[in-house]
């Protein structure tokens, strides 16, 4: 238990001398370390799980996770220890500010992996659909291509037909008035067929001619047009068939998922808002620990060491002014006035 406290001790970024000299704030750096260890050993899972997604190589992912990890860990420490206990809130809190900006962008950097894991049968599940309305897309797209094409040739070859159409019904209009002039129910009256007979006969059979021609020329166009049509079809099923699915397995699209699912669903907007309160308020919990606790033992010890170390600076920097100033007295008035009004700042500095 001892080398467990002595570790978080370590995870908290606290002078261990000192708080073996302070055990009333033992439990409280204790806490604040394995809060930081902690969020390290989150971090590293989730690092890991986003690479993984990336090159889906387990090796590689676990490297990146760890190196990932220790540097979260590096930065919570920095963050939790450099924090220091003066007693004036308003300035603790101006210097608490960046360093809560930068645990805030640490937590929703590690939360968001975190939530693709938690969520991954969901996020599967959408990007299944994400695939297939890409392949739909990409459908739509060919068929477009060859559409107008296609659209253009059919309303040709119905034209050459309507031709054809329009030239066999006014043969055959001519025809049935031929026919009923031969057998008396039309025309004359006259039951045999006489010259007005021929001369309706004859205007059909000449219209039948150039129903004749007509389809001898628009024919070969018709079946032209048609095998320009089928060629745009096997060309169009040809693209169809080599379409593939889009491998959207990558961080960027499982986010996207994410995104689209919780725009979808209260439930999940709702776990998803959670969740990154949750690591919010575990990488900012150490902070706060320190903003609100009050100045305990080990915050007048350690200022009573940092103050030693400040007063040992100046106390040799006035020896070294001291010594300069005795090296000083061959100089001029004027240049002697410069120099220890130089020196005097920089004491005071």
């Amino acid at each position: 238990m001892n080398r467990l406290k002595e570790f978080f001790w370590l995870c908290s970024g606290a002078n261990r001398e000192i708080l073996s000299n302070t055990p009333s704030e033992s439990s409280k750096y204790v806490g604040i370390g394995a809060t930081v260890f902690f969020t390290g050993i989150f971090a590293a899972l989730a690092g890991g799980y986003a690479l993984y997604t990336v090159f889906d190589n387990y090796w590689i992912a676990a490297l990146f996770g760890i190196v990932w990890g220790l540097m979260i860990f590096n930065l919570d420490r920095f963050i939790v220890s450099s924090m220091r206990k003066n007693g004036d809130t308003q300035q603790e809190f101006l210097q608490v500010l960046p360093r809560l900006v930068l645990a805030v962008v640490i937590s929703i950097v590690i939360a968001k992996p975190l939530e693709l894991k938690i969520f991954e049968k969901e996020v599967n599940s959408e990007i299944t659909s994400m695939i297939q309305e890409d392949l739909a897309l990409k459908e739509r797209i060919v068929q477009h291509r060859f559409e107008e094409s296609r659209s253009r040739l059919n309303s040709e070859i119905n034209s050459l037909k309507s031709e054809i159409d329009t030239k066999a019904a006014r043969r055959d209009e001519l025809r049935e008035i031929a026919r009923r002039e031969a057998d008396g129910t039309g025309g004359t009256g006259l039951r045999n067929p006489g010259p007005i007979y021929q001369i309706k006969k004859a205007d059909a059979d000449r219209i039948e001619a150039e129903l004749n021609e007509l389809i001898a020329a628009n024919a070969p166009i018709i079946e032209e047009k048609e095998q320009a049509i089928r060629d745009l079809n096997d060309r169009q099923n040809e693209q169809l068939a080599a379409l593939e699915e889009s491998q959207l397995t990558g961080l960027a699209s499982r986010m996207e998922a994410l995104d689209r699912l919780t725009n979808k669903s209260s439930a999940i907007a709702m776990a998803h808002w959670f969740i990154m309160l949750l690591f919010l308020v575990v990488e900012t919990s150490p902070i706060f620990v320190k903003l609100v606790s009050q100045r305990g033992p080990y915050d007048y010890v350690l200022k009573t060491e940092e103050y030693g170390f400040e007063a040992f600076h100046y106390e040799d920097l006035a020896k070294v002014n001291a010594t300069i100033k005795k090296r000083s007295s061959k100089l001029s008035r004027a240049e002697v006035e410069y120099l220890n009004e130089r020196l005097e700042l920089g004491l005071r500095g």
